[in-house]
């Protein structure tokens, strides 16, 4: 029986292997995690961000320069035209049901091309559940192109698969409950630049 230094002696050794094996990584990771942070306060700074941001407001909210400014820096940190951050949304999924019941009109289709949306969006299309309140009783069809060898998006497919009909494509990075791997950044904007040059009209 090892006594607890013996114990120790014997996994030195193999922690500090591994430690010197995950170094590179862990610095990567670190310099990522800088950058990062000094993009935050960079955007704090230019937004003037100060005390009074974080006054608590009353009523509607209308004029709420604390929200405000909270959702320009949002924007600007993650480069996009606008930002909406709201403790009213309460989840990635009601996020992602907003952006689709404000894209999509009755006639209009939805396309996922990555095979079939994570569960929990399931019944905010309309293809689980009695159908009330989703997207399919709204008049908007749902259609989707199942992956490459459950790999890659089949961009090839997805292009023949779009009509004039079509207003959004669906591109779920995550592989939720799947077996697939998650789909890397650079795979997506590629398959999203390839639609766009054929179906400009497509969001």
């Amino acid at each position: 029986m090892f006594s607890e230094l013996t114990h120790y002696e014997t996994l030195r050794p193999l922690i500090d292997r591994a430690e010197e094996q995950i170094a590179p990584y862990v610095k990567k990771a670190q310099e990522v995690a800088e950058y990062n942070q000094f993009r935050v306060l960079d955007a704090f700074r230019r937004h003037k961000v100060s005390d009074f941001h974080f006054m608590p407001s009353t009523g509607y909210g209308y004029n709420d320069e604390g929200r405000d400014t909270l959702e320009r820096i949002y924007a600007d940190v993650f480069g996009a035209e606008a930002g909406l951050c709201r403790p009213q949304i309460i989840s990635g999924t009601h996020a992602i049901g907003i952006a689709l019941f404000g894209l999509l009109l009755p006639g209009d289709e939805l396309l996922y091309i990555t095979g079939k949306p994570y569960d929990t969006l399931e019944e905010i299309v309309g293809i689980r559940g009695d159908g009330r309140g989703s997207l399919k009783e709204l008049g908007v069809h749902y259609d989707v192109v199942e992956m490459k060898n459950a790999e890659t998006i089949d961009v090839p497919v997805v292009l023949e698969r779009i009509t004039p009909q079509t207003k959004v494509v669906g591109i779920q990075r995550s592989k939720g409950y799947a077996t697939r791997r998650s789909l890397p950044v650079n795979e997506i904007g590629e398959a999203i630049a390839a639609i766009k040059a054929v179906h400009p009209h497509v969001l």
